[in-house]
């Protein structure tokens, strides 16, 4: 069985017999496959109404456990954004009734950022199209073998991690 990758490594092979082109058959793959993933995570998120930056927002919210709040600065630890995108994103979120500002116990000035009843059935609906369409992604694996691929990605992923 082969693939695109493939052919463009015996391409490369014929050309450039002197170089070692493994790294290039093992992540072209994940690049292509990254780009399938992709457009699986759009399809996902629009059949629910959401952008794939909406998701991530609410999905954030969702695996906080109840009652479903963060600071809006852990909300940019946890998804990489500065703080006007967030606040963007914040209001963009609100003005859907998707999240609500709500005043913080702990600092007067401050405030949480809590997924409404509507953001946290948008974000389970979609989080289960994306589980679906992921498992049809990892389909063409043997069993067992997923797990497999993700332990030896997390190896790969794990120094570009930055999280504290």
């Amino acid at each position: 069985m082969t693939d695109e990758v493939d052919r463009l490594v015996e391409a490369w092979q014929r050309e450039r017999p002197d170089l070692d082109v493994l790294p290039m058959q093992v992540l072209s793959r994940v690049t292509r496959l990254a780009r399938h993933l992709d457009r699986a995570r759009r399809r996902a998120f629009t059949e629910h109404g959401l952008e794939a930056w909406e998701f991530d927002v609410l999905s954030a919210l969702r695996r906080s456990g109840p009652p479903y709040q963060l600071s809006p600065g852990r909300l940019l630890l946890e998804t990489l954004v500065t703080s006007g995108t967030m606040t963007n994103r914040v209001d963009r979120l609100a003005a859907k009734d998707l999240v609500e500002r709500l005043p913080d116990p702990e600092d007067r000035r401050g405030v949480k950022v809590q997924l409404t009843a509507r953001g946290c059935a948008a974000v389970d609906a979609a989080l289960e199209a994306l589980l679906a369409r992921e498992r049809e992604l990892l389909s063409g694996l043997p069993p067992g073998d997923a797990a497999r691929l993700a332990s030896l990605l997390r190896v790969l992923v794990r120094p570009f991690e930055t999280r504290d």
